[in-house]
């Protein structure tokens, strides 16, 4: 892995060590430079939990990814710091739904002086990796928690203003198999919200801003704006703009996220 490239990629000049940092650069630079999104499973394109394709996507072809493929490749990139990681299985949504969300996110443990969590694939999630304490932590203004819900599974607890409000996740290592079959199913599967509808989330400067269907949103610690877009050229052009994403092919999902907005998001359709 071309480690120099990714660090190209997101603005990361400093001297790589195995510190906290080195961690915390890599962590806010990468959810600053490359986005969380979805657009290759909306096109139906094959997706894989390969760290050298995520490498190939998000730092060769400039696009972004979703979690396996954000934690995937900054996972790579730290053990190759000379990080020790663990993949940890998450699951967003766990026992809102059947059981098909096991496995449904990668958590990335790091231990250093004690055991950290870095996660740069929860979309409007956390800016820094965070100490693996059960409490309370604050970033850029914003609130989150972590929770031992049995002393199996531990709860992450997103912001106020978050989309999905949790996942949990385990302390054991992820399994291959299991992460490899729920990709398989989030790509697939005409149940799952990646296959129904576009998702995008960027951190910024100013804050996270988000595209879930046709809702463009910009999130602050004190509270969320949201526009509803209302053609392809505003859809590909709202792409490029806030998310640096040029995916012109994207124009012609527009039709399917347009007809399925309000049933998905309800009320939120008509913010």
């Amino acid at each position: 892995m071309d480690v120099q490239a990714y660090f190209d990629r997101i603005g990361f000049s400093g001297r790589a060590r195995p510190d906290l940092a080195t961690l915390t650069a890599l962590h806010r630079g990468h959810l600053r430079a490359i986005p969380y999104e979805n657009l290759d499973v909306q096109l139906r394109r094959p997706m894989t939990l390969d760290p050298a394709a995520a490498f190939d996507k998000l730092v060769t072809r400039r696009r972004g990814g979703w979690c396996y493929e954000m934690n995937g490749l900054l996972g790579a990139v730290l053990q190759e710091i000379g990080f020790s990681v663990t993949r940890m299985s998450g699951s967003v949504a766990r026992g809102e739904r059947d059981d098909r969300p096991l496995g449904n996110h990668l958590v990335l443990r790091v231990e250093l002086d004690q055991p950290y969590i870095a996660d740069v694939g929860f979309g409007d999630g956390i800016l820094e990796p965070f100490p693996m304490t059960f409490q309370a932590h604050e970033c850029a203004g914003y609130r989150f928690r972590l929770e031992d819900l049995d002393g199996e599974w531990l709860r992450f607890h997103n912001h106020a203003n978050g989309g999905a409000p949790f996942f949990d996740f385990t302390l054991a290592p992820a399994s291959p198999d299991e992460l490899g079959a729920t990709c398989r199913w989030l790509s697939t599967s005409p149940e799952s919200i990646f296959v129904q509808t576009a998702l995008a989330f960027r951190h910024t400067p100013d804050g996270i801003v988000s595209l879930l269907g046709r809702a463009h949103r910009r999130i602050r610690p004190d509270g969320k704006e949201t526009r509803l877009l209302n053609s392809a050229e505003e859809f590909v052009g709202v792409l490029k703009r806030d998310f640096d994403l040029d995916v012109p092919e994207a124009a012609g999902l527009w039709p399917a996220i347009h007809a399925k907005h309000e049933e998905l998001f309800g009320e939120e359709a008509q913010a």
